[in-house]
């Protein structure tokens, strides 16, 4: 994970006793039986559906789908969506708290969460990206032409992407300034006239007496001591999902200005819910 912004001050998360154990025994084991199972029919699935459908994914994604809305029960984990999802051809762009973006974010809506390459290789992480179709890309200019082209045939089979443009996940409590590579591939001739692109705001609430930074992951924080943490702590917590109106890219001269103006929405819906 890349640091842009961490001063080291970490959460104090709570210390798991007998009963937080407990937890995460009776959270763990339906979780890990809901995520092996949902991977063997989804792979299976996805070997017939690509043979007849392609890369278009019409029932795989809603086994993906269907996984993160029961994740989130079994996290304990409220989700209040606020808005319309977009159903315009495009993309998703959000602020990037934690690694539970990827069972939020995907409840709602099938999405596919565009990532740098290195994710593919992350323990949990980069399997969970994997089976859920996530477009890996590099961070490299020369890949420029190559990247149109992927947006392109993805868009072409129905799929919406998603990226965090802020580039690193935080501590849920601050919105990143937008790093606005990413958004050049929409502005080729292929794709301005048809993409949309949706700001959403997430916003986590910890459980009653955490710290407001618990569902926060960030910098060198281990993904399997945050995992047990959640699975563990009494109480449940709860996330706001703000979709906030596309914004046409037809409508735009640059990446630049189409990146403040989607910063701009994320960030006020941020701190309206985050007050809330």
């Amino acid at each position: 994970m890349t640091v842009t912004w961490d001063d080291g001050n970490l959460p104090s998360l709570p210390k798991l006793g007998a009963l937080g154990w407990l937890r995460v025994l009776l959270r763990g084991l339906p979780l890990l039986s809901v995520l092996i199972v949902a991977l063997i029919i989804h792979t299976i699935v996805r070997l017939t559906e690509q043979y007849f459908a392609g890369s278009s994914r019409p029932v795989s994604a809603a086994i993906v789908q269907w996984v993160c809305v029961v994740a989130l029960r079994i996290l304990g984990l409220t989700l209040r969506l606020h808005g319309d999802v977009m159903t315009a051809p495009g993309a998703v762009v959000a602020n990037h708290s934690s690694w539970l973006d990827i069972f939020v974010l995907n409840a709602r809506k099938r999405i596919f969460f565009v990532a740098k390459s290195e994710v593919r290789g992350w323990p949990g992480i980069g399997w969970l990206a994997r089976a859920a179709g996530t477009v890996f890309i590099k961070r490299d200019r020369k890949e420029a032409h190559a990247q149109v082209e992927l947006f392109r045939q993805r868009l072409g089979h129905g799929h919406r992407l998603l990226f965090f443009p802020e580039g690193t996940s935080t501590d849920n409590q601050r919105v990143l300034p937008f790093k606005t590579t990413l958004f050049a591939p929409f502005f080729d001739d292929s794709l301005r006239n048809i993409a949309h692109i949706q700001a959403v705001s997430v916003v986590y609430h910890a459980p009653a007496g955490q710290d407001d930074r618990f569902y926060g992951w960030w910098g060198e924080m281990s993904f399997g001591g945050h995992l047990l943490t959640v699975l563990g702590t009494r109480g449940n917590g709860s996330v706001d999902v703000v979709c906030h109106p596309p914004h046409k890219i037809s409508e735009y001269t640059d990446r630049k200005s189409l990146a403040a103006d989607l910063e701009r929405c994320v960030r006020q819906g941020f701190e309206t819910h985050q007050k809330g």
